[in-house]
């Protein structure tokens, strides 16, 4: 993995671009120091939204990971058709995703699966569908501390949602979860300040219902960021998920951590459409692009400066005029690896700078069977 040039493929020109690469032995790389960091596999509950892969689940799986965490009824099922023990549906089911997670209950029943809610709205609607169904639905009522995307504040309302749900004889109180993605600061002493502080209240709302002579609830917390805090707590999961794949992003705020990008883009020059500008095919539809420019970081081009893309072209500006030709190939991690995957079928697999295989993407739909 010292190898400056892990990321080349050999007999690249067999290679079609865009696409993204995958390199297994750094996947495994970033499994085994997930578990060192922890240190306990019964409170690693990792999120399969980065990768949508069976080989990588099954990776984590091989060493003894048992408990997931998901975004979508498609990757819940792909972790039922792997297998998994225990899969927690990180989104709140509304509408026809309310029926169909009964449905990918009913499908699996060697997985145990749960999902989040709320509101007592929600709480209502699965509950009659659990009725009808005459089965039981495993629940988390989903925390907002502080990130304001999704939850609810962990006060007396929630101390109340979390009652009803105990209380409710088609539901089973899983516990409270707790997404603190707002959590970024590169200095790692401010983040885990700041990660400590916003759980303050979610340690309160534990000691509440307690109080209120309810069985303690289990709390699963954090993503990728504050994932080296969260493992320090004995009674806390923690869910990271680009931690698998892991990005330019992540990467440049997060120097202390240890993980290794394990996914990159494999791209041609396909213009020179004027002196100091080169045309990559890699537009909107090959990677993430939400986030503002640099949107990829190029392992091979110096001194590069990306100005503009479109659906199916990246424009650079580059100072060095005699080095690169049309149909040159290059690399490059994204910033954002999560929804850049989401973009390819497949997965080009290397190892040893020779690919060696194509895993396919299997959860991108947002509709596998059910």
């Amino acid at each position: 993995m010292a190898n400056e040039n892990w990321y080349s493929i050999h007999h690249h020109e067999k290679v079609i671009s865009p696409s993204l690469l995958v390199y297994p032995d750094r996947v495994q790389h970033n499994i085994d120091l997930m578990i060192s960091m922890i240190g306990d596999l019964n409170r690693l509950r990792p999120h399969v939204k980065t990768y949508k892969n069976a080989n990588i689940i099954k990776m984590q799986m091989a060493k003894g990971i048992q408990k997931f965490k998901c975004a979508t009824i498609a990757e819940a099922e792909l972790l039922g058709d792997c297998n998994a023990v225990d899969v927690l549906l990180a989104m709140q089911p509304v509408g026809a995703n309310a029926q169909r997670f009964i449905e990918l209950i009913k499908k699996y029943p060697n997985t145990k699966f749960s999902t989040l809610l709320d509101n007592s709205k929600t709480l209502n609607i699965i509950s009659e569908l659990a009725s009808t169904d005459n089965t039981k639905i495993s629940l988390w009522v989903d925390i907002n501390n502080g990130m304001n995307r999704t939850g609810i504040i962990p006060d007396q309302d929630a101390l109340e949602l979390y009652t009803q749900l105990h209380e409710n004889p088609n539901l089973i109180a899983e516990g409270l979860h707790v997404y603190d993605g707002h959590l970024r600061n590169s200095d790692p002493t401010i983040r885990e300040q700041e990660c400590n502080t916003a759980f303050e209240a979610v340690i309160e709302l534990k000691k509440s219902i307690e109080n209120h002579k309810i069985p303690s609830p289990k709390i699963v917390a954090g993503g990728s960021p504050t994932f080296p805090f969260h493992c320090k707590r004995t009674d806390v999961d923690a869910s990271p998920g680009t931690t698998l794949l892991w990005d330019s992003g992540y990467g440049n705020l997060f120097p202390e951590m240890d993980f290794l990008p394990a996914a990159v883009l494999f791209t041609r020059i396909i213009s020179k459409p004027t002196t100091g500008i080169l045309c990559f095919d890699l537009g909107h539809k090959s990677v993430a692009p939400e986030m503002p420019f640099p949107r990829i970081e190029f392992l091979d081009l110096k001194h590069s400066k990306q100005i503009s893309q479109s659906e199916e072209h990246l424009v650079v500006e580059y100072d060095d005029l005699t080095i690169p030709e049309v149909g040159d190939a290059h690399y490059a991690i994204p910033r954002h690896i999560c929804p850049t995957v989401a973009k390819y079928d497949t997965l080009t697999i290397v190892k040893d700078n020779t690919v060696i295989d194509y895993w396919p993407v299997t959860a991108r739909t947002q509709k596998s069977t059910i």
